[in-house]
């Protein structure tokens, strides 16, 4: 099976459209969104829509804390409301374009998932509520020994992070970080344990512009990191044209950061 792992699309229609393509084109048979399908984004209503039609259809979907707040965004003390922090003021008003059965979707999904041998998790297996930032070598490994306890687990995918990275455990029983290079093929033996973080559909913050996901081939047990050209200035355009969220989250997109 061939396994697209998307996260972090962040209600950017123009980079969540780009990468299904891409990801049909090199023959995906099923489709995993790893959390914070909305967020920042001027789109909310089209990903979400877009992520239901995906569900029916046999996609696994797991829980974001962007999702878990747009759902039910957190209450704002009388002080916080005069200056409100970009995020809560992106929850309130994803909250405010969603439809009730649309926020009583992102409100149900469940925080991890199993997979063929994967679990697939928003932040970290080890307490995804917590939305821990798997970024780093002892958090990753905290992450895949929680995830070990699942019978027959050996590989963790997560988003949350917006950067691409591989973990594995070497012949010690220490983690190791390897650099990806998207579009080279990597071979993820299911003998050996293996963490990663697929990078962001929607806002990519390292430098690069272009939309992140992974592609995992579990007959060969192959994953490669993609990065997917789009067209990220009407994605900016559309956050402008919004007339409520901050410029800075257009500026984002441009710029990749």
């Amino acid at each position: 099976m061939k396994l697209a792992l998307l996260s972090d699309l962040h209600a950017n229609r123009q980079a969540f459209d780009a990468c299904m393509a891409h990801a049909r084109a090199q023959g995906a048979e099923r489709f995993a969104l790893l959390g914070d399908l909305v967020g920042y984004g001027a789109e909310p209503r089209y990903v979400v829509q877009q992520a239901m039609a995906l569900a029916a259809q046999g996609a696994v979907l797991v829980q974001g804390n962007h999702d878990a707040q747009a759902a039910d965004p957190p209450a704002v003390s009388a002080a916080a409301q005069q200056a409100p922090s970009m995020a809560a003021l992106s929850a309130a008003w994803t909250h405010a374009q969603l439809a009730a059965e649309e926020r009583d979707f992102l409100a149900a999904l469940p925080l991890t998932a199993v997979l063929d041998g994967v679990l697939l998790v928003h932040a970290t297996a080890d307490a995804p509520e917590r939305w821990r930032y798997a970024d780093n070598v002892v958090v990753a490994q905290q992450s895949l020994d929680a995830a070990m306890q699942h019978p027959g687990v050996q590989h963790v995918f997560c988003g949350h992070v917006h950067q691409q990275n591989l973990f594995y455990r070497g012949t010690g029983r220490g983690l190791m970080r390897f650099a990806p290079v998207a579009g080279v093929a990597i071979p993820v033996a299911p003998h050996r344990q293996w963490l990663a973080t697929v990078g962001s559909v929607g806002q990519p913050r390292d430098g690069d512009a272009r939309a992140m996901y992974a592609l995992l081939d579990t007959r060969a047990w192959l994953l490669r990191f993609e990065r997917v050209a789009y067209d990220h200035e009407a994605a900016a355009a559309a956050i402008r044209a919004t007339g409520a969220l901050p410029e800075f989250f257009a500026q984002r997109l441009e710029h990749g950061q």
